[in-house]
């Protein structure tokens, strides 16, 4: 049912993530962030232990500056801000933004230089492609990705690697909360009807963004009402057509991105797709989490649908 285009900037998507993202689960950054003072990783899940959230949020948080949880909340999109802004509020007293930037950058490097070693073939030629992709995405409304740009490139080449993946991560990232977003969608709508999209249970994937179940209970009578979403809170179609227009404007945002690659993408797919797959089975980035980046679509593309149109116009197009 996708495009190739549409392919083409999911494959991408998938690829960058574990390498981008593998810090958030790496023990080499659990570790650095309890040196400066915050809470040890929870108990693993699957092998694979998460983040103390005050060092998560802060961590990645800090590209923006060392911000109130309020600027954070915003830029983050999805999550909880009842849960979000004080645990950024715990944060700062605990390290200033220049210690948890280097411990993070500190903790990638070293994760995957452990997985993948130290020099990796293709190495520079992988950074360079990533580069390339970066410096030609759009920085307006791209606020992760915007402070991202404003920390430079490490020294070190792996650390290079990873700046480079985080940048394409968050740049996909803001674009996707500017597409639900102007869907009209808000965040626990958008988080249940994701969570089914990809295939997991109702209410599996919503609580982790910290909210409640009187949060979750009130989206989905929305979005019953709207017509997305059964009494017994199942996806209909409508929802999922829906949800993946959300998608289809997200991989259209990433477009400039996908066009500085060109021809090039297959070489830089064969590396990250190695390399991701290598961290996974190191037990730095969650297979369960990363099985459900899936490339696979739904049923409607490109309609113009939103929140409260979808049933409406899904219905007249069947």
């Amino acid at each position: 049912m996708t495009t190739d285009f549409q392919e083409r900037a999911r494959r991408l998507r998938n690829a960058v993530e574990p390498i981008a993202a593998g810090v958030y689960f790496a023990p080499e950054a659990h570790q650095a962030y309890a040196a400066l003072g915050f809470g040890g990783s929870p108990t693993a899940q699957d092998g694979v232990a998460r983040p103390d959230l005050n060092a998560y949020f802060a961590s990645r948080g800090a590209c923006l500056g060392q911000v109130p949880g309020e600027v954070v909340a915003a830029a983050f999109g999805c999550f909880n801000p009842k849960v979000l802004v004080p645990a950024v509020a715990a944060g700062w007293p605990i390290t200033s933004r220049e210690k948890i930037l280097t411990a993070r950058e500190q903790a990638a490097t070293a994760m995957l230089t452990r997985v993948l070693g130290e020099q990796p073939d293709g190495l520079d030629r992988v950074t360079a492609l990533l580069r390339r992709a970066a410096d030609a995405a759009p920085w307006a409304g791209r606020p992760i990705y915007s402070g991202l740009c404003s920390l430079g490139f490490p020294d070190h080449p792996m650390g290079a690697l990873w700046r480079a993946a985080d940048l394409v991560r968050e740049h996909r990232g803001d674009s996707h909360v500017i597409s639900w977003a102007v869907g009209g969608a808000d965040p626990v709508e958008i988080l249940l009807l994701t969570e089914q999209w990809w295939g997991q249970p109702a209410r599996s994937y919503t609580p982790s963004r910290g909210w409640a179940a009187a949060d979750m209970d009130a989206g989905v009578d929305r979005l019953t009402t709207r017509g997305l979403m059964t009494g017994d809170e199942q996806l209909t179609e409508a929802g999922r057509a829906f949800r993946e227009e959300i998608e289809v404007r997200t991989d259209e945002l990433e477009r400039p991105l996908l066009d500085a690659l060109d021809d090039d993408l297959d070489e830089l797919l064969d590396h990250l797709d190695a390399w991701s797959e290598a961290i996974i089975a190191a037990g730095s980035y969650p297979k369960r989490v990363a099985g459900i980046y899936n490339v696979g679509g739904g049923p409607h593309f490109g309609s113009g649908l939103t929140i409260d149109t979808a049933a409406e116009l899904y219905e007249d197009k069947n």
